[in-house]
């Protein structure tokens, strides 16, 4: 079942929300890096109970939030140079900043 067979083409969807996308990957990666570090001291702790797995997650996190990084870098480079070539200049040549 879809949205639109619910409310029968009633509703439009909202525009997609655009922030500033590397800094919330960014904070999310910070965050689950310095939860990582704080927890290393203790991983004999969580060895000897079984919970190594926390450690692992955290990890997993720092991994994760660096590829989303690396994507977001890759999509907004893609999008200024779409701008660029919309407005009729090369990306290096007269190219909007941001």
């Amino acid at each position: 079942m879809r949205w639109g067979d619910v409310t029968k083409g009633k509703r439009e969807a909202p525009e997609p929300l655009e922030g500033n996308v590397v800094a919330t990957i960014l904070t999310g990666t910070v965050v689950w890096a310095v939860v990582l570090v704080a927890q290393l001291p203790f991983y004999s702790w969580y060895a000897d109970h079984g919970h190594t797995r926390w450690l692992w997650s955290c990890a997993a996190g720092v991994g994760l939030g660096l590829l989303g990084l690396l994507i977001v870098h890759r999509r907004e480079a893609a999008l200024r140079a779409a701008r660029a070539t919309a407005g009729g200049a090369s990306p290096g040549q007269g190219a909007p900043q941001d």
